[in-house]
């Protein structure tokens, strides 16, 4: 009688269920892709565990992957996928049916979850279900031939039979992944209806960007981001697609009458056009979670003007399509700032990734208090009675923008040639203005860069100043200083509670 290898057992229960759970994820994306876009089951999970992490692990998330933080937490997730489905197989050969079970609890958790967060799809359950039941079955099918209990006679036939077995339900789930990419981009119809849309040209425009506003400086940011280029911070994991058509926004809570607000509509108000910058409170002090665009919106407070707000407000707390949420002070959405309830930007419709078909945008506030994208409500209440999704973990409720610079030219750790050069940047303190920076190099003099055109307050400025580079290493820094007569603190700060500080500090080999 032949006799079997257990180390040999535990690798093939460990490969049957790393086949599973790609059978399993497979089916339930192409099920999600067809029946319920926004239910599928990664984009579930992944999204819960948005919502349950701590602060410090987003914050710590975006200060390792920046815009990549959303790619590094799906790649995480797989690789846990991984392991757990791989321990889903052990425990199927040490404790049957513990293994299936995993699955089985998986595939509920996952339901759960969708369901809860949906979008309104009626059938968001069902893709993390049927991916459950399908792990399971696929684990106990492909674990009959991977016991010894199951092999025939002879061992080449059964490791074949084990491999053709594993294989195809791992091509299987690979094929399910991929077709259901292809149906989620064949169904997905928001795109094409983007495209559609033509925006109506602005009431008020804004006046052109002044062409002394851009240096021309290689490497320097350009002063308008092209949007391609705009960061991107939010809870989304999977961009939410929401049909113009059916949008609309509701105005309510401490107000005289509740609005709702049709897309066709809110097109057929007087737009304006405002350049503005928005930074995200995660931009680190020398970052580049900031841009600045031209956005095409209707102002805020004419809408909250048409709903009637209570003397008694202090705050409207938005609500994204996804579940989002950002406490907006009630006085930065009424006072004389360009707040836009925001449809274009940069001379076409939102992208789907910034918050088609309408966001917000509130100049002088970081994005966490005021850059809502796919808004879909607008309540307007108090902060003593609401809090929003960031401020509920721990960040500050008004989140003003802090008073920053940042040095592009030339780059930190890089080297440079002796001889003429020059040192570069951005400076912003949006709705208060820049009046200056100062740089400073090897602890020495500041000196005063020269500012580029200000396109207005509520943008960021280019900055450069002439340098005769000598050979070495050397320390360069800058501060800003602000129109109202602030100058960039020294003491530095991380992102939370409410935006990091300090001054920006480069190190260069002159050589």
């Amino acid at each position: 009688m032949r006799r079997y290898s257990a180390a040999r057992t535990r690798w093939r229960a460990a490969a049957a269920g790393l086949a599973a759970v790609l059978f399993a994820a497979g089916l339930g994306e192409l099920t999600a892709s067809l029946l319920a876009p926004s239910a599928s089951p990664f984009a579930a999970i992944g999204g819960g565990l948005i919502d349950i992490a701590p602060s410090w692990a987003k914050d710590l998330a975006i200060e390792l992957f920046g815009t990549g933080d959303k790619a590094a937490l799906l790649t995480a997730m797989a690789l846990v996928a991984g392991l757990a489905a791989a321990a889903a197989g052990l425990l199927e050969l040490w404790r049957r049916p513990v293994g299936t079970a995993i699955f089985v609890a998986l595939g509920i958790v996952g339901a759960v979850v969708a369901t809860v967060r949906s979008d309104g799809d009626l059938l968001a359950w069902l893709p993390s279900i049927l991916a459950g039941a399908a792990g399971a079955i696929a684990l106990r099918v492909l674990m009959k031939r991977a016991t010894p209990a199951a092999e025939a006679p002879k061992d080449g036939p059964d490791r074949r039979q084990f491999l053709v077995w594993t294989g195809a339900t791992a091509a299987l789930g690979a094929a399910a992944l991929v077709f259901g990419n292809l149906a989620r981009a064949t169904v997905r119809t928001v795109e094409a209806a983007r495209a559609a849309v033509r925006l109506p040209a602005a009431t008020t425009a804004a006046p052109a960007v002044p062409a002394a506003a851009e240096l021309g400086i290689e490497g320097l940011a350009p002063v308008i981001t092209p949007n391609g280029e705009f960061y991107r911070i939010d809870t989304a994991l999977v961009v939410p697609q929401v049909d113009a058509a059916d949008w609309s926004l509701r105005v309510h809570g401490m107000v005289d009458h509740e609005v709702v607000l049709t897309w066709d509509e809110l097109l057929a108000l007087p737009l304006q056009e405002s350049d503005i910058t928005l930074a995200c409170v995660s931009n680190t002090v020398g970052g580049d979670l900031i841009g600045n665009a031209r956005w095409l919106g209707y102002p805020v407070r004419e809408l909250l003007a048409r709903a009637g707000v209570s003397t008694d407000a202090d705050m409207v707390l938005s609500t994204s399509i996804d579940g989002f949420t950002a406490s907006t002070p009630l006085e930065a959405l009424t006072d004389d700032r360009d707040s836009l309830l925001a449809v274009g930007m940069n001379g076409e419709p939102l992208p789907l990734a910034h918050g088609f078909p309408v966001r917000l945008v509130v100049p002088g506030l970081y994005g966490y208090v005021s850059a809502t994208k796919w808004v879909t409500e607008l309540e307007v209440t108090r902060f003593d009675r609401a809090s929003a999704y960031w401020t509920s973990r721990g960040w500050s409720e008004r989140g003003p923008i802090k008073l920053q610079s940042r040095i592009d030219v030339p780059r930190d750790g890089r080297d440079v040639e002796a001889g003429s050069s020059v040192i570069a940047g951005m400076a912003w303190h949006q709705h208060v203005g820049v009046d200056g920076v100062e740089v400073r190099i090897d602890g020495g003099a500041w000196r005063r860069a020269e500012l580029a055109s200000a396109i207005s307050d509520d943008t960021w400025v280019q900055w450069s100043l002439p340098w005769t580079a000598e050979t070495g290493t050397h320390e360069i820094e800058c501060r800003a200083l602000s129109v109202d007569g602030e100058t960039q603190t020294s003491t530095p700060a991380p992102p939370a509670p409410d935006g990091a500080q300090g001054w920006h500090r480069i190190n260069v080999t002159v050589s």
